[in-house]
């Protein structure tokens, strides 16, 4: 088993912690609502949504996954970072193993950055490349930027998120 890793940076006006709360601590309850065409639903299978939870996001008939499952590894809202893991589902085809997050929204002026680095576990001698993964960082992005535009139109949501970040 091989391990490819990649980090990425977004930036945003709005700030880390409701950037957190909205795009990790309340993503079950907010995806869905966000993205009824493509997330049927997210539910906690094990835990609470702390370390150690797992929870299923579920896609709509038609699809072109029908789901994944994720574990929290680590947790830390009060410095807006968290790792979780992909661990089961059709996205991981038969290349993959898991893929591990690391996930940090950090302050900047106005505004965040969030900083990720996603570490692709690999089966037998497959080695990854980058346009390997292009469709689903631009789906990454495209959630994130999702969540930013629901957060600039709506803010007074999350805004009693804090973090020392």
């Amino acid at each position: 088993m091989g391990v490819t890793t990649y980090n990425q940076e977004f930036t945003t006006a709005v700030a880390p912690a409701r950037m957190f709360k909205a795009f990790i601590l309340d993503s079950h309850n907010l995806m869905p609502k966000l993205m009824p065409q493509s997330i049927k639903s997210v539910e906690f299978i094990e835990g609470d949504g702390g370390v150690g939870s797992i929870k299923k996001t579920t896609f709509h008939e038609g699809s072109h996954f029908k789901y994944l499952k994720q574990k929290i590894d680590a947790l830390d809202a009060e410095n807006c970072s968290c790792k979780y893991s992909l661990i089961e589902g059709d996205v991981l085809g038969d290349k993959l193993e898991s893929i591990s997050y690391e996930v940090k929204f950090v302050s900047t002026d106005g505004g965040s950055v969030c900083k990720m680095i996603s570490h692709y576990h690999t089966k037998g001698d497959f080695e990854l490349k980058e346009e390997d993964i292009k469709e689903g960082k631009d789906k990454a992005m495209g959630m994130y930027k999702i969540v930013e535009e629901y957060l600039s139109a709506n803010p007074n949501v999350y805004c009693e998120a804090k973090c020392a970040c």
